[in-house]
This record gives structure tokens, sequence and C-alpha cells, in this order.
């Protein structure tokens, strides 16, 4: 019997449970529908009023880092390959022994030159001996002075010999310490290709020395963009994450347009201890910066190819509304769109929050997420 008694009442709930969401309604504290008005203080979003910042026009391009100091290490002489005297990636300064070649028939020959030598020494002596003869016979007069011309031309004869034999073996002593190769420059040893007991010539690399204090950036760039190429123009090394790793300026352009249709344009880097010599950078070469209003990617959806926004705007009996507006936009900049027509400075963009509202639906600003509170898209919770 107790059960029959309310059956009235429960006829009546359910059928004003029927006739709220006939028309639309949604439970109190729920979002409205797409494209609906509900009441309430309006859906939490993140509002945020556009202004102008400052937007670059660049290019992305791979550039290569190069060392202005770097030095290839060749041998002067030929020859089997003795000692290597360093390893890759060791540190040196100039006059490092780096290698050595092997020097037995050079040394034979200088050896062979000093024993010539100490023959001219004693040919010299010799002849400086028979010139004070001739002369002390020629003052008292029993010398000829024929004969004491002859003395003085031996000694001239046998002294520039012996100077000529000196000269050989300086030579040949000079020769002989190439076969032990220095370091010209200071600076880090790269790969080292030989091995000992390999035969050398003087057009054998045996190995590089990179000095990473001097190094530049090597840009080709399209001929296209010829005319807007100029020195001064910025440069930004871009990181794995696209961060800004170095900032530097054009300071070279090629006159001439080398065989891949490109121009060749360098600009130095003077933090460059992060980089190494042939490395492959990613580059933005900047050819202008100007203000211009940017979206956040969040705030905006497509529709049918059709880019749209939202923006809340001030509703008649008060409070706030949100609008889709078609806009055009442009490149993608960081995480941002450069908008191109569409909006204007100063209106109040719903940056995040936008999949909970539809054109017309009832707004209220919220703080933006603040990070790592596990918000997603300016929903509030």
């Amino acid at each position: 019997m107790s059960t029959s008694s309310h059956s009235p009442l429960i006829c009546l709930t359910v059928l004003a449970s029927s006739l709220v969401a006939g028309c639309g309604g949604t439970p109190a504290g729920g979002p409205p529908g797409v494209g609906g008005r509900g009441g309430g203080p309006g859906v939490p979003v993140e509002i945020v009023t556009l202004a102008p910042v400052p937007v670059e026009d660049a290019s992305e391009l791979v550039g290569t880092v190069k060392s202005r100091r770097s030095t290839i290490v060749q041998s002067q002489v030929e020859g089997f390959l003795t000692r290597i005297a360093v390893v890759s990636g060791a540190r040196v300064n100039p006059g490092t022994v780096l290698f050595e070649i092997d020097s037995t028939s050079q040394q034979a020959a200088v050896a062979a030159l000093e024993s010539t030598r100490a023959a001219r020494e004693a040919d010299a002596a010799f002849a400086r001996q028979q010139a004070a003869r001739a002369k002390a016979l020629f003052d008292v007069g029993a010398g000829s002075q024929q004969e004491m011309e002859q003395a003085a031309t031996s000694v001239k004869t046998t002294e520039a010999q012996l100077q000529a034999i000196n000269e050989q073996i300086r030579q040949q002593k000079n020769e002989l310490a190439y076969y032990r190769v220095t370091a010209s420059t200071s600076g880090i040893v790269g790969d080292v290709p030989v091995r000992l007991g390999d035969r050398v010539t003087r057009s054998t690399p045996l190995t590089t020395i990179e000095d990473n204090s001097g190094m530049e950036i090597y840009l080709n760039v399209p001929v296209q963009d010829a005319t807007r190429l100029r020195t001064g123009l910025a440069v930004r090394v871009l990181g794995p994450q696209r961060e800004v790793l170095a900032t530097e300026r054009i300071n070279f352009v090629a006159s001439a347009v080398d065989q891949t249709q490109t121009i060749l344009a360098k600009a130095a880097l003077r933090s460059a201890s992060q980089f190494r010599s042939d490395q492959f950078v990613s580059v933005s070469l900047v050819w202008s910066e100007s203000p211009a209003l940017v979206v956040p990617l969040a705030a905006v959806t497509r529709v049918g190819g059709q880019f749209f926004v939202f923006v809340a705007e001030a509703a008649d009996g008060g409070g706030r509304v949100a609008r889709m507006r078609p806009v055009k936009l442009g490149a993608v900049m960081g995480n941002n769109y450069v908008v191109l027509e569409g909006l204007k400075a100063g209106e109040q963009l719903i940056a995040a929050g936008i999949q909970k509202i539809g054109d017309g639906a009832p707004v209220s600003p919220v703080p933006p997420a603040a990070p790592g509170t596990g918000r997603q898209g300016g929903e509030g919770r």
C-alpha cells in the first residue's frame, strides 16, 4: 500500500526530468552543449588579451661548423712509420712530436758528409800552412811571387770546399729533422688513419689538429634568396628540442653562386665550446622581424579545412559568451600560429578549454594552469 501511495510523486519527477532533457538543459554545474546558451556562471576557460609580439621571417637551413684553425698534418719526407706518439683526442702544443719516420738512410748520409768535412778541414789547414810558409820564403827572398799566390789560391779553394760541405751537412740535418713530424699549432688531435709500418709520402694525411677557439658556420643559401641575403642577418643555432644554442650574425656572403646553385654565407661562432668541426647544425636564418598577433595551437580548431578560434565577447545580460571566428593562419612559431587575418589586437581570445564550448556558450575566465598541475587544455576540474 505504501508503494502505491507514492506513485503519483514518482511520475511527476520523471515527467519533469523528461521536460528538462527535451529543452536541451543540463544538470546544475554541468557544461552546456555545443551551441547552447546554458545558464550559470559559464564554462571556465583561459582567456588572454591579444597583443602584437615580435615575429621573425626566417628560413630553416642545415649549416656546417668549420674550424678556422684546422691543420692537416703531413710529412715532408717519405718513409716507413716507426712511431706514433699521439692518440686521437690528445691536446698538443707547437713542437710536440706526433710521428717518427725511419731515418736510417738519412742519418747515414749525414755521417758520410761529416766524414768528408773532416778531410776538407785537413785540406784547408794544410793549405793555410803552405801559404804561411810561401809568404815567409818570399819575405826573405827565398821564394817567388808565383809560389806565394798559388799558396793563397789553394787556401781559398780548400776553405770554399769546407764551407760547401758544411752547408750540405746543415741541409741534410735539416732534412733529418723532418723525419720527426711535430705539431705546428696547438689544438686537439683528430683521427689518426695511419698505422705503424705504413709507408707515407708527402701527400699522405697523417692526422688533423683542430682548435675549436675559432669556429664558423657555413650556410648554403638557395639562390632564390640572393636578393635578401646580406651581412648582419641573425643566425640562430637550434638544439635537439629547437632551443636556441647561439645567436650569431652573417659576416661573409660569397659573390658567386656555387655548383649547387646556392650562395655560401658564413657566421663566426663566438661560443664554440659545444660544437665540433664538420658538425651539422640546424640553423634559423632570420630575414626580418616585425610585430604580429599569435594564437596558441591549442586555441585553434579546424572544420572543413577552415581554421576557427573562439573569442570572448560581452553578453547582453552581462557576463561573457564564446563566439566562433574564422581566421587565416600563417607559419607555426614555437607553440603558436601567426595570425594573418581574422583577429585584431585587444580582443579576448579563449586560449584553452575550447572542447567544452560552442558558439554562444557562456564562459568565465580562470587563471592559466600552472606547470605540472595536470590540467589539460585549460579545463577546470
